[in-house]
């Protein structure tokens, strides 16, 4: 049963999920006790359904314990858009965060990150940090650079608040996602933004000069002024995934070629076939070949997979890493159920009783 606060159903946005319970943030203003937040459980029915409740879903509240701020989920709201690393539903935009200096920009893990949030299809905005560390002309090239990559760029400093009012207005009322390695100044742009949640910043580690991490799990965090954030764990790889042929539609670069000219083949890679479209004249394209590399030993990676003559498997790991692992003879290794034991037992008695 739904239960409804003046004729309207209680509705909600879940801000984080903790082992099989979901903190969901309600959007009633007049609810009793002024209760903003309940601390929900999945119904049954929607487990047996394989319905998966995601921070970030518009979720219905049915049961509401008001004095022990319960609740039960009963009802996901269908989803806009939705991320699968890391798992969030409905969010806008993506806020990709580098450091100008300390540490300096490494180009291709940059572009790395671009590609991999182009295939999630939603808006970039990219925040350089620690520009009070560099001068005006370099923040200027920096700029300018990313201009030809596609994409527009805000400088951003804690120390001298350059930059913090944009970013401050790009994200109001919007669900948005940071990204971008350790150690460039996220949970301190984070704590600028929004300053009572002063979440914990980390140091620099002085042998690699990489950040160290310290966002741990995926929550949405209330900015003052409207609209919520998840802070993501830093990762300095992330993965690209993507058939080859849809690669290239991942730069905006490559996509601004192909909406001006056509390949001479439809199933082009744009490598070495002649009448390419996408010629080699421009920065990145020394980064899609790599990409492409591994689109390719991914694709071929996936049809040996799922060869029956195959000796071993891909497997991925808690941790990410994918490792090779040997595959069992079909129905060899199966353990017998206790139904076929007890059927197979009856059978014999049945033939010792004639």
């Amino acid at each position: 049963m739904t239960v409804m606060v003046n004729h309207q159903p209680i509705v909600g946005t879940v801000i984080a999920v903790q082992a099989n319970f979901y903190r969901v943030q309600l959007d009633q203003a007049e609810l009793p006790l002024a209760q903003a937040e309940l601390l929900c459980t999945r119904r049954a029915r929607l487990k047996k359904m394989g319905q998966q409740v995601m921070v970030g879903d518009r979720v219905v509240i049915a049961e509401p314990d008001w004095q022990g701020q319960r609740g039960a989920i009963s009802e996901v709201l269908p989803r806009r858009s939705e991320l699968e690393r890391p798992p969030i539903a409905n969010a806008d935009q993506v806020l990709l965060v580098f450091a100008m200096a300390d540490p300096v920009i490494d180009v291709y893990q940059l572009s790395r990150f671009l590609v991999a949030i182009e295939g999630t299809r939603l808006k970039i905005l990219i925040g350089l940090s620690k520009a009070d560390l560099v001068s005006v002309e370099a923040q200027k090239d920096w700029c300018d650079r990313l201009l030809t990559w596609g994409y527009t760029s805000i400088p951003l400093s804690i120390q001298t608040g350059i930059g913090i009012e944009s970013i401050r207005q790009e994200l109001q009322n919007k669900i948005t996602v940071l990204a971008g390695p350790s150690g460039v100044g996220k949970s301190s742009l984070i704590n600028t933004l929004a300053p009572d949640l002063t979440l914990r910043v980390g140091e620099i580690s002085e042998h690699w000069r990489k950040g160290k991490h310290t966002t741990r799990h995926v929550e949405l965090f209330e900015l003052p002024n409207g609209g919520l954030f998840a802070d993501t764990p830093g990762f300095s790889q992330p993965t690209i995934h993507c058939l080859p042929e849809e690669l290239i539609y991942h730069f905006p670069e490559g996509r601004s070629r192909l909406a001006a000219h056509t390949c001479q083949f439809t199933d082009c890679l744009h490598r070495d076939e002649p009448n390419c479209a996408v010629s080699g004249d421009w920065e990145r394209y020394g980064d899609y070949l790599g990409f492409l590399d591994e689109a390719i030993a991914a694709q071929t990676e996936r049809h040996r997979t799922r060869n029956p003559e195959a000796r071993t498997k891909r497997k991925t790991n808690r941790m990410g890493t994918d490792n090779d692992e040997p595959m069992l003879e079909f129905k060899r290794y199966r353990r017998t159920s206790r139904k076929t034991q007890q059927q197979s037992l009856e059978k014999m008695y049945d033939d010792l009783q004639e």
